[in-house]
């Protein structure tokens, strides 16, 4: 196999016998992406020099004999999301288009540490608000299954990348299903992390109290091994958690016998086509012959995530996305006539359809006469949701999903239908919603397309679904498939 198309671990066992050298594998990475990325646009930014700059210094310490780190001289595609120092981060905006960060995330930080080669920023829904990655301002991306759909969004480029052999790791962000949707569509494991285990300190807000950064990857274990470097406390963010950071990988083997696993009705209806069901129920017989119990449960207020989410992101946008103004950084409009107008038509002109559309919903809810309407009625059944949740895991480890209702869908085929292209994601918003982890992986195929599994943990308790999760994929073949993406 191409070494563009093993995992982490696998390459890295490479690097460190000599076998494989860091420049050989950064540069199938650049040729894999020059093969593909005309067709995929996964990337809206490549970094190619830096990438082997960082190659050589990879190549150097391996000369001199210093044992590597886990990820050290892995390549690794960032979301555009994710702020970088001297690196164009756009959020896939206009109105962000010549944004050069004087600093990096906290995420950008630790992974640099670890020793990656950063190859490039990934595409998205524009401030990641969108489930199919089509409402970014520069080109859609594709998915590698099939050039016809979409990756899934917002993270679709970083799906996308890992998923075409361009990266073989890659950071998303997801605020209601963002990384673990498209991590369904494109076939890869995609993980979101407890809410504040990961910080959001250089993430471009979206939703603040429900955004979290986490990794996508070709399998369970390199999940683990990703979320190794980006998780731990950051005082510079003032939602990240003080708790230890285990090593996750330390009990990715001990199986799933005796594991308690709760399977909530209310996640099988609401769209979820019978070839997902009859995957999703597949994958629970196979935990079950591994040793799991499994029984059908219930968490009642489930149903009403879709439009908590839509209430409470939304007003969380309209706020963060105030201060887009043309005035300090990014796309001003050359009407400089008086303040108030070069605002507005700087605003007008440089956020897109979708992004509008949801900042003025969001400030319609926190309106004089509609807050209690709307934005504290929100709030009142998100705890509701998560009080569910909270009952749930005091009977069972892990609870089981689907992670998407559909396998991926044609590109444009939803764009008139914004509730459609919604309920894209009504699967994984209630995990976001209350906090919690929850992770994504390949069960099986319809009509050529993967289907997703997903894994719902209680708050910081990442390594039990980690744990149930490389049960399943060490007892099945789906994580080893890739798409037949010539190039």
């Amino acid at each position: 196999m191409p070494a563009q198309l093993l995992t982490a671990h696998e390459l890295h066992a490479k690097l460190a016998t000599k076998e494989l050298s860091c420049h050989e594998l950064t540069e199938s990475a650049f040729a894999r992406i020059d093969a593909v990325e005309e067709r995929v646009k996964s990337f809206v930014t490549l970094t190619r020099e830096e990438a082997m700059a960082q190659a050589a210094r990879v190549d150097e310490k391996i000369a001199r004999g210093e044992p590597l780190r886990p990820l050290e001289g892995i390549p690794v595609a960032l979301k555009d999301v994710l702020c970088t120092k001297g690196i164009r981060t756009t959020c896939s905006s206009k109105i962000l288009y010549n944004f050069v960060p004087p600093y990096d995330a906290t995420v950008v930080e630790r992974l640099r540490a670890e020793g990656v080669v950063v190859i490039g920023k990934t595409n998205m829904d524009e401030f990641a608000m969108g489930s199919s990655t089509e409402n970014s301002a520069f080109f859609p991306t594709r998915n590698p299954w099939n050039l016809d759909c979409v990756p899934g969004g917002s993270s679709g480029g970083s799906a996308a990348a890992v998923a075409a052999g361009e990266a073989v790791l890659s950071l998303g962000s997801d605020t209601g299903g963002s990384i673990r949707q498209p991590a369904s569509f494109c076939g890869v494991v995609g993980m979101k992390p407890t809410y504040g285990r990961v910080s959001r300190y250089g993430l471009i807000a979206f939703a603040s109290s429900l955004d979290q950064i986490g990794p996508f990857a070709r399998d369970v274990t390199d999940c683990a091994l990703m979320l190794n470097a980006i998780c731990g406390h950051d005082s510079r963010d003032t939602t990240s958690l003080p708790h230890e950071v285990p090593d996750f990988t330390a009990t990715l083997r001990e199986g799933v016998k005796g594991m308690r696993i709760g399977v909530p009705k209310e996640f099988f209806g609401q769209g979820v086509t019978r070839e997902v069901t009859a995957a999703v129920r597949t994958a629970l017989d196979k935990l079950c012959e591994l040793g799991a119990v499994a029984e059908e449960m219930s968490t009642p207020n489930a149903e009403y995530g879709l439009p908590v989410y839509y209430i409470i992101a939304l007003a969380e946008a309209s706020s963060n996305l105030a201060r887009y103004d043309g005035v300090q950084y990014g796309f001003r409009h050359a009407d400089e006539s008086d303040v108030i107008t070069m605002l507005s038509k700087t605003r007008a002109e440089g956020f897109g359809h979708e992004v509008k559309h949801r900042i003025m919903i969001g400030t319609y809810v926190l309106s004089s006469g509609f807050y209690d309407a709307y934005y504290l009625k929100a709030a009142q059944v998100r705890t509701l949701i998560k009080r569910d949740f909270d009952r749930a895991f005091e009977r069972y480890d892990v609870l089981v999903t689907p992670t998407a209702p559909t396998v991926a869908f044609k590109l444009g085929e939803k764009s008139d239908d914004p509730l459609a292209m919604k309920r894209a994601d009504v699967c994984t918003i209630p995990v976001n919603i209350a906090g919690l982890p929850g992770i994504s992986m390949p069960c099986g195929f319809a009509d050529g397309l993967p289907i997703g599994l997903q894994f719902i943990g209680k708050a910081l308790d990442e390594a039990t679904i980690l744990r149930a999760a490389y049960a399943y994929e060490q007892a099945t073949e789906w994580h080893r498939s890739r798409p037949g993406l010539s190039g």
